[in-house]
């Protein structure tokens, strides 16, 4: 069936044309109402949109089909992600599209904070001729302080460094290595406003940084000092911001975002040293460009391929590595079932193994693809995308282990469950780099094809139960299309995995229970 995309928002119609040309069918539908937007969205497997549509817990309730949201942007601020994930939708934004663009509109700023030119500019239009009353400040040897240096704050980082500015950066996330790589230096938040003659935030709005510049924070600030916000409303607290450029603690301030927007009125307006902009960070006509061919591109590697890039609510997977991955992650996904439907409630944590050749490949999915497997005995609507979550919601532990070694098979995925009785193991292979295929259950070698509707049974290894366990099933009109024994030893435990045509109703399975030698019976669907 071919996918269909909305796009709610008005975007560069380089969007639809790629759409189009992978074959994918695509509708321009904007600045439609909340509620007529559910009422259309129902339709549709994509939905491409900018900042202006909101997709809420609500609006997902009517996107029946919904399977990506593609956000031509950074921010997703109007996107509900806690909602999206729970109903498996996957949400993928595009943050290098205007990295470039938000960088130097920063940069931008920071010239004319220094140089105050907004007033120059006012005041030599207005007829006035006053050397003296703009004195501005260099920026080089300034100190510039970054709270958050990831994608885009790197590039003004670079672009800071070449104006020959010291650049200093508080971000949790940066590492020794690449604070050195970037020729910066990682500090706290506390030396960072000590220090800093410029502040330049590039940070995502979360609870950790909302308010990050407090009224407690700007006070801590060196006097002076010169504030750029290109990155989201709600990091700086606006009324403790207008009370620091009053009293001279903070000598001027540029914001393109605001905590409300449209910002129609703020505190800020008319403060001397204020410069202000309509969030125009990514607003360039190459960025525009940029995010809508990105956000096409990626959602149809996701639709066609099941490619995953930059997603924010589960783990990247290349259109490239997709059709490697896609037996891994069946396989995955069938050993994830074997064990959530024989030990049900019993699972505690897990743990994903791979190697020899599935220790070259992108371990995430394959993790995901053994939870949505597990957490499909919970929830029928389980995938990748909100399987992890659901996993999380259960208190589950889950572990991923790598070995580089090759064992009795070249390629190998295990999948241990921890349950109060201790550990219990699945693994499984691949023949011909494509069938997925079960090696062992539980300690006890048994090859096997899981698919269709089959039997898990443990019973004592003793003669006569195959006759018996084949005239029960036939008798009830059922036709054995494969049969799998293993056993631990001569006259111990023995198991059998055995595919049948249709399904085995319980009053067979209580039958079967009964068996001489029979210890447990589990109906199976793959």
């Amino acid at each position: 069936m071919t996918p269909k995309v909305l796009i709610s928002d008005k975007m560069d119609p380089k969007a639809a044309a790629i759409f189009r040309e992978r074959g994918i069918q695509v509708d321009e539908i904007t600045g439609k109402t909340p509620d007529e937007l559910a009422a259309i969205i129902g339709d549709y497997d994509g939905l491409a949109i900018r900042s202006s549509t909101k997709v809420t817990a609500k609006l997902l309730e009517h996107a029946r089909n919904l399977k990506v949201v593609g956000r031509a942007g950074i921010g997703v601020d109007n996107v509900d992600i806690p909602a999206a994930t729970a109903r498996g939708v996957v949400v993928m934004n595009t943050p290098f599209g205007n990295s470039i663009t938000t960088a130097e509109h920063a940069i931008a700023l920071m010239f004319a904070l220094a140089r105050q030119l907004p007033e120059a500019d006012a005041s030599t239009q207005a007829g006035k001729w006053e050397k003296n009353r703009f004195m501005g400040v260099e920026l080089t040897a300034k100190t510039l302080g970054l709270i958050g240096a990831g994608n885009i704050g790197s590039i003004v980082a670079s672009r800071a460094l070449g104006l020959r500015m010291k650049v200093i950066a508080f971000d949790p996330f940066l590492t020794p290595e690449r604070a050195l790589e970037l020729g910066i230096e990682k500090v706290d938040l506390d030396d960072l406003l000590r220090r800093a003659d410029f502040i330049t935030l590039h940070t995502p709005l979360t609870d950790q940084t909302r308010n990050i510049l407090s009224r407690e924070n700007l006070a801590r600030t060196k006097k002076g000092v010169r504030i750029i916000n290109c990155a989201r409303g709600g990091l700086i607290d606006e009324a403790a911001l207008k009370d620091a450029l009053d009293s001279g603690q903070v000598a001027g301030a540029a914001l393109d975002v605001f905590e409300t927007e449209p910002a129609t009125a703020s505190p800020l307006f008319g403060t001397p040293g204020f410069i202000s902009t309509p969030h125009l960070g990514a607003s360039t006509s190459e960025a525009q460009v940029n995010v809508a061919i990105q956000v096409a591109e990626q959602m149809s590697d996701f639709l066609l391929l099941g490619g995953v890039t930059n997603a924010i609510n589960m783990p990247s997977l290349s259109a490239e590595e997709a059709p490697r991955l896609k037996p891994y992650m069946a396989l995955a996904e069938k050993l994830g079932k074997l064990l959530g439907q024989v030990l049900g409630e019993e699972v505690r944590s897990v743990a994903v193994e791979v190697e020899g050749a599935a220790a070259e490949l992108n371990q995430k999915p394959i993790t995901g693809a053994v939870l949505a497997g597990l957490m499909g005995t919970y929830s029928q609507t389980v995938n990748m995308v909100n399987a992890p979550f659901l996993a999380k919601e259960r208190g589950l532990d889950v572990r991923e282990i790598r070995h580089e070694r090759e064992g009795d098979y070249h390629t190998l995925v295990r999948v241990t469950a921890g349950t109060p009785d201790g550990e219990r193991c699945v693994a499984g292979t691949l023949f011909g780099n494509k069938a997925p295929r079960l090696v062992d259950i539980f300690g006890v070698g048994v090859e096997a094809d899981l698919a269709g509707s089959m039997l898990y049974i443990v019973n004592n290894d003793a003669p006569g139960f195959i006759g018996a366990l084949g005239s029960t099933l036939g008798n009830a009109g059922i036709n054995i299309a494969t049969f799998n024994l293993g056993r631990r030893a001569a006259g111990g435990e023995a198991v059998a995995l055995v595919a049948v045509d249709g399904t085995v109703p319980p009053e067979v399975v209580e039958q079967l229970s009964h068996l001489e030698g029979v210890r447990q019976v589990v109906p199976l669907k793959f």
